[in-house]
């Protein structure tokens, strides 16, 4: 059996503001292709499908058509929610859904009952667990302390566990039945900092919604959601990351899924299948006058560009001129390549010796980032110290 799973397709997400649905829908029939290309049994998506609870009817579109196609090509489909969907409106008609062969799992109990689909080896069994956010899920188990992500997905796992070791018993002298697990959370031996990106909503307020990897022990193949840059745990347990990309933190990771073949036994390999980047993510960092002339940039005028400005002083009307160039350039910031210090000192003291001149530039010098007066700067704050002091001897005379 050919298994391509997938994740976080997060349909409805925008970008710093602009649409992302026609690059997702590009990504989506490449995705079909893929199915058609390799042979694909069955198509897995690990939560968060869409971007929010309430998706537009444009959104559901979008998700209407691929599932469609991916029918259509030939492939199963199993889907959980996420923290992002509603369980509610992603799961509308799943039971009518599930006799086309498209199944949706967001019932908080519905991991207890697989997805059973067959190949020439027998029965692969497909355990979805919804996103169970154990705040909304522990009074249905008073019995059990289910306070983080750690505990109800072990308790999950438990009862999973028990249900394939039945079915495994009358499996006709079968010593076990292979089984796989479709997730959507956050594994501790993901480096947060490595692969989490600003996109991810947080499940991991102190660390308590952290799931070890250990706690999926058992199934053939673990199929995780969450994280949006490819991520291997273990060899059967992965995150495939998000098919397109939704931030500057994701620039340079792959898109696209994990193709996984089980044969008679359980998990034979796991290959990488690339889809496309409709548009690439670049940032470059530079002062502006550089970024509009130089042609070491003209091969970026068609991305998402992420412009750092290393000016020592802010450029006025910086993004639209960056947009003259660069049509895609999403977001701006200054940070000038030089940085003011200056000791653990109070302002008397700084200042303390000083001449009115020397006060200036030294506001100016650490209001602009360590960048002090220009010449003509001086020469006008000299003339000024003196009117000033002309005036005031002026006063006291008169």
């Amino acid at each position: 059996m050919k298994i391509l799973h997938t994740s976080d397709w997060h349909i409805g997400r925008t970008f710093h503001g602009h649409s992302t649905l026609e690059h997702l829908r590009l990504v989506l029939d490449a995705l079909v292709g893929a199915v058609r290309e390799h042979g694909v049994d069955v198509v897995v998506v690990a939560g968060d499908v869409f971007d929010s609870s309430m998706p537009s009817t444009e959104c559901y579109a979008v998700l209407s058509t691929a599932l469609r196609e991916i029918r259509g090509a030939g492939a199963a489909v199993v889907m959980t929610s996420g923290n992002h969907d509603s369980a509610t409106r992603l799961g509308f008609q799943s039971e009518w859904l599930g006799l086309a062969g498209i199944h949706i799992v967001t019932s908080h109990d519905q991991y207890l009952t697989p997805v059973t689909i067959a190949d020439e080896f027998g029965p692969v069994d497909f355990y979805g667990i919804p996103y169970l956010e154990p705040s909304m899920f522990r009074h249905r188990h008073p019995e059990r302390a289910l306070r983080t992500h750690e505990q109800v997905l072990g308790f999950a796992m438990d009862g999973i566990r028990a249900d394939a070791a039945a079915r495994a018993g009358t499996g006709g002298g079968r010593s076990r039945r292979r089984s796989v697990i479709v997730s959507h959370c956050f594994a501790s031996d993901v480096s947060a900092k490595a692969e989490a990106t600003d996109v991810e909503r947080d499940i991991t307020a102190g660390g308590v919604n952290l799931v070890p990897a250990s706690v999926f022990d058992g199934p053939d193949y673990v199929a995780l959601g969450h994280i949006h840059g490819r991520t291997t745990l273990t060899e059967r347990v992965r995150y495939s990351g998000a098919p397109l990309h939704y931030s500057f933190g994701e620039a340079g990771k792959p898109r696209g899924g994990w193709l996984v073949e089980l044969g008679g036994t359980g998990l034979e390999t796991v290959e990488w299948v690339d889809l496309p980047i409709p548009r690439r993510l670049s940032v470059l960092t530079a002062p502006l006058d550089e970024l509009l002339t130089s042609d070491d940039y003209a091969e970026y005028e068609g991305d998402w560009v992420c412009a750092i400005l290393t000016d020592r002083v802010r450029p006025l009307d910086a993004m639209r001129r960056l947009q003259a160039r660069f049509p895609h350039c999403a977001t701006l910031e200054f940070r000038p390549d030089v940085e003011a210090q200056h000791a653990d000192i109070t302002y008397r003291q700084r200042i303390e010796k000083k001449s009115d001149e020397q006060i200036v530039a030294g506001f100016l010098e650490l209001v602009r980032n360590g960048v002090g007066p220009s010449d003509v700067e001086r020469t006008l704050i000299a003339q000024v110290v003196t009117q000033q002091a002309a005036d005031a001897r002026a006063e006291v005379a008169s």
